[in-house]
């Protein structure tokens, strides 16, 4: 209680009165200040509502009518705000619900707070439960039916004892966390700069071993065919006449070639996924990297292609052209007994064209991809707007098939190399060109035929639920991903989704955010087949045609799937422990870790088995996973309804509780906070007494604000020491560093080995 009921936080009025004082300086108009900057002045931003009720409340205790404060007043309010007490902060509160200050609540008057208290933390359903939540309330602050409430009933639902649930979470860990505290978790007080940062570069070495090698080794065979091709020009007659421009233009022409054929590698998702899944490769290869990797390989790319390109032109052209008739006289086999009599010679010859046509297309290409263009984030008043996008990005990457089929001729067509077996560009790209068009061929079979649709939901937060029969000989494991086709809104695009489904269960599903214009009209066409849902259905819309339940019997549109493809997520089954962490609809892939765990728990709590499904070999391969931890974080309450049947399931069967769901609600202010208070009591009460969540609708409580992550990791090592936590991130980037962060602190400074994965989002 204690605790409780804080109007000033870590994040309202903690810089203090000086601060306070500071805005009002900024904020008054002619010595004073308005009741409706008063939330401002006192830093409690985004809850005006809530702040004037606090200076209605304060007003009226000292007889106030008017609608303005002096400094002096509201140096009174703040410290009547600020004041630390118990009875104070709840005297205080009770004020902001007594508006007739008659001492006494009345179910009207509790009614208006519960719906101020919502509106501040953004739960529209709670206020539209107004009224129930209201009767919940007198029903435990009065059962006399007296009509109303008073303070002291109002501080014994406050000091009432915390709930039997978190009681018994307190007491199995109180030692545990004590140890925790003495565990070298703080940063080293070691004043040597030279040891510190040896240090930090082992640990990145120790974390970043695999991309540094791969790195290592691929910037060494460019570096070698560069040197190897530089020597070979620099022994050459046309050293004579061309010097180190032609040089340096057949060093990056070589490594070109090699990057043009390492780049289709990492975007080949059939073969990265088969030996991901079926080799011990991926203990020493980032398969995880492959996007990033083909990144880096497109700069390698894009420095080659500038290289080239700008010393032929700038420098070797020019150079021919103006050479003595004896300095020429070695090039007469290459270019002909009549010098070139001009630049448009070089240009319009095979190699030119080809040459210029294939940099064009691929600064298109290059262009487009850039993260700003290809997620349309330009203003909707740029000229340049309605050409970006992902459909701009998807055909011009396209583009490349042009490309390699002009880069066979142009390395057919060099001036200076005449034999055949010397013109390599087809040699360099020939298996990855070939390898990279059987991807493609196996997608266009494997997608060939629709799947069905069994059920679609439409839920809050612009989420579409689609769940489909699983096409015959379907496998996949949780955390991967499939492509999904619609031709009814654009028969060429393909977008990726994870798979939340569980590789046990008989049917495949995927959670869509509409966030662009294809998810925005997929939902469109398969809302058009839904009704509003039953009583005791989730969702705003739901159609489910094994029950013959539609909107007038429409038929739904048909879907392709191709995949599955691996992702960082399925690589879950190696760990003993697993850290789950979701944001938003980042917890897509590992819902289906959730309900992959679930399905592998046996009875007396043990988790175990071989995969579902698997055969010969693959039945040796044991689930080693014996405890999980999901946390979700999401803004809107509505959210929670997503996955409300998983996490109920969850509840259900996992009697020995393998699986620990953390479900945070990020728009409620933190546990503590005046704001949330109500909701709060809220929450203790229906939990209580119905054992249903008011935010999530399911039997797993709801946290306020975001967790505290170091806290997290502290809670899981100190409980599995000595063993291997998997920690699985998806969702906004932003959370990224400091999990990883997190991740390798408690790795170095624990016995506990952490290993981050961040799902590609």
């Amino acid at each position: 209680a204690l605790k409780g009921l804080q109007f000033v936080t870590a994040k309202v009025g903690n810089d203090g009165w000086a601060a306070v004082e500071k805005r009002f300086n900024h904020l008054q108009v002619d010595g004073m200040l308005l009741r409706s900057r008063f939330g401002k002045c006192i830093g409690m931003e985004g809850s005006d509502e809530f702040a004037m009720q606090m200076f209605d409340s304060l007003a009226r205790k000292r007889g106030m009518v008017k609608q303005v404060l002096t400094k002096e007043e509201l140096k009174d309010f703040w410290e009547q705000l600020s004041d630390q007490g118990f009875d104070n902060r709840l005297q205080t509160f009770f004020d902001m619900v007594d508006k007739n200050a008659d001492g006494r609540i009345t179910s009207e008057e509790v009614k208006e707070i519960i719906a101020l208290s919502a509106s501040a933390n953004k739960l529209s359903k709670i206020k539209e439960r107004a009224d129930e939540y209201t009767a919940l309330i007198m029903e435990e602050l009065d059962p006399n039916n007296l009509g109303y409430i008073e303070l002291e009933d109002l501080e014994a639902l406050l000091l009432q004892s915390p709930s039997e649930a978190v009681a018994r979470s307190t007491t199995t860990h109180s030692s545990k966390l004590s140890k925790a505290l003495s565990m070298k978790l703080a940063p080293s007080n070691d004043t040597s700069p030279l040891r510190r940062h040896w240090q930090e570069f082992l640990y990145f070495v120790e974390e970043n071993w695999k991309r540094i090698w791969v790195m290592t080794l691929w910037i060494s065979i460019c570096i070698a065919l560069f040197i190897w091709k530089f020597i070979q020009y620099r022994n050459r007659a046309v050293f004579h006449i061309m010097g180190y421009c032609v040089a340096t233009a057949k060093g990056a022409a070589e490594t070109l070639k090699f990057n043009m054929a390492l780049v289709l590698l990492p975007v080949c998702r059939n073969t990265i996924t088969w030996i991901r899944s079926k080799t011990k490769i991926g203990a020493v290869v980032p398969f995880n990297d492959n996007i990033n990797f083909h990144k880096v390989i497109a700069a390698g790319v894009a420095v080659g292609v500038a290289l080239h390109a700008g010393a032929h032109l700038t420098c070797d052209f020019p150079l021919l052209l103006h050479a003595s008739d004896a300095k020429y006289e070695p090039m007469k086999p290459f270019f002909g007994d009549k010098r070139p009599p001009n630049y448009w010679w070089f240009v319009k010859g095979t190699a030119g064209w080809t040459g210029i046509v294939m940099v064009v297309l691929m600064s298109i290409a290059f262009v487009l991809a850039q993260p700003w263009f290809r997620r349309n984030k330009l203003k909707d008043t740029n000229p340049l707007k309605k050409m970006t996008g992902f459909n701009a990005f998807w055909f011009t990457h396209h583009l490349f098939a042009i490309v390699y089929a002009l880069l066979i001729v142009h390395g057919t067509s060099l001036y200076l190399t005449k034999e055949w077996y010397k013109k390599s560009t087809w040699m360099y790209i020939a298996y990855p060109v070939f390898l990279y068009s059987c991807e493609r061929i196996v997608r266009l079979f494997r997608s060939h035929d629709a799947v069905k649709i069994q059920k679609v939901a439409v839920y809050p937060g612009h989420v579409l639920a689609l769940y489909m029969s699983k096409p015959t000989g379907f496998r996949y494991r949780s955390g991967q991903y499939i492509f999904i086709n619609c031709r009814a809104v654009s028969p060429y695009e393909w977008h990726p989704f994870s798979i939340t489904s569980a590789p046990g269960d008989n049917y495949l599903s995927v959670h869509i955010r509409t966030r662009g214009d294809w998810t925005s009209r997929l939902r469109t066409v398969f809302s058009e087949a839904c009704r509003p849902p039953a009583e005791g259905e989730s969702g705003l819309l739901r159609a489910d045609l094994s029950r013959g339940i539609t909107d007038s019997n429409a038929r739904f549109p048909k879907l392709l799937i191709d995949g599955p493809y691996g992702a960082p997520a399925q690589d879950y089954r190696e760990y003993d422990v697993l850290l789950l962490i979701g944001l938003g609809i980042g917890a897509t892939p590992l819902i289906s870790i959730v309900k992959d765990v679930l399905n592998h728990i046996q009875p007396g709590g043990s988790v175990g088995g071989a995969e579902p499904g698997s055969t010969g070999k693959a039945k040796k391969r044991q689930f080693m996973t014996k405890r999980a931890y999901f946390y979700w974080v999401t803004r809107e309450e509505g959210s929670f309804e997503w996955f409300r049947g998983v996490m109920n399931e969850v509840a259900e069967k996992d009697k020995d509780q393998v699986i620990e769901l953390h479900n945070h609600c990020s728009s409620v202010y933190q546990e503590g906070d005046a704001r949330s208070a109500l909701i709060v009591m809220l929450q203790e009460l229906q939990h209580a007494k119905k054992g249903v969540d008011i935010l999530s609708g399911t039997s797993v409580k709801t946290h306020f604000a975001r967790p505290n992550w170091r806290s997290v990791f502290k809670r899981v090592a100190v409980n599995h020491e000595n063993q291997r936590v998997g920690v699985f991130y998806c969702g906004e980037p932003v959370l990224v560093p400091q999990l990883r962060q997190l991740s390798a602190d408690f790795t170095h400074k624990t016995n506990t080995k952490f290993e981050f994965h961040k799902e590609n989002f």
